[in-house]
């Protein structure tokens, strides 16, 4: 006899015992997946094993729909007494604040776990303590050459900078403003959009090249950029270019 037809006909008597086992409604594809794995039991195997169990009797079938469900005869099983019950509810209670006792347990290793877990090891820790004691030699010796150094800046000079940085800044501000309303004037009664409107002038925005009024902790200054034979005056919002 064939593997195949060795496990059809053993189809049925597998499957009546994991019906019992289980002892709950079970889908065709369900006993299928439990006893795929170990006993190699198609499904086409375990429909017809169903169909054959269905008519000896010694199991249940009921439909739902399109769903159809099976469950092992019930009369197989010794009847259980109010007594039995009681003592099978109690021990199930009794498994339960076990099992809460013992999830309790577990939570402060697993925490404990979970930080050793996102700690660095032994020797991670020294690669890293090496590494660190590197940069702050080399931090060391950067701070060395600053304070031996003889071109500082004096708090006059400072001043004079961050003065400066503000005058740029509110003059920029300032011609941004100035530039954008003049503009927008002009384009209300301009018949073709703003980005036409600045090609036949000539005009480039700050936009155009990436950059944005600096905050007040930043000093950047309009600037001259050569351009081959024409040349860019780059002024708060607007640049005209000069040939």
């Amino acid at each position: 006899m064939s593997r195949g037809r060795s496990d059809a006909a053993e189809a049925p008597g597998l499957l009546l015992r994991h019906l019992r086992a289980q002892n709950r409604p079970l889908s065709a594809q369900d006993a299928c997946g439990n006893l795929q794995p170990n006993h190699g039991i198609g499904k086409t195997a375990v429909l017809k094993a169903l169909e054959q169990l269905v008519q000896q009797g010694t199991v249940r079938e009921k439909v739902y729909g399109k769903q159809k469900i099976y469950f092992a005869d019930q009369g197989h099983f010794d009847t259980v007494n109010e007594a039995d019950l009681k003592r099978l509810d109690d021990d199930i209670a009794a498994l339960a604040t076990r099992i809460q006792n013992v999830q309790q347990a577990c939570r402060p290793l697993e925490a404990e776990l979970k930080e050793l877990t996102g700690s660095l090891t032994t020797p991670a820790m020294r690669s890293e303590i090496q590494v660190l004691k590197e940069e702050c030699a080399g931090y060391t010796e950067k701070l060395r050459k600053i304070k031996s150094a003889s071109n500082h800046v004096t708090p006059a000079e400072k001043d004079k900078v961050y003065s400066e940085r503000q005058k740029y800044c509110k003059e920029w501000r300032k011609r941004k403003r100035l530039a954008t309303e003049m503009c927008d004037a002009i384009l209300e009664g301009y018949s073709k959009t703003k980005k036409q409107f600045y090609e036949e002038v000539g005009l480039e925005t700050d936009e155009d090249y990436g950059v944005t009024l600096p905050p007040p902790t930043m000093a950047l200054l309009s600037f001259w950029e050569p351009r081959g034979k024409s040349c860019c005056w780059h002024v708060g919002t607007m640049a005209w270019r000069s040939s």
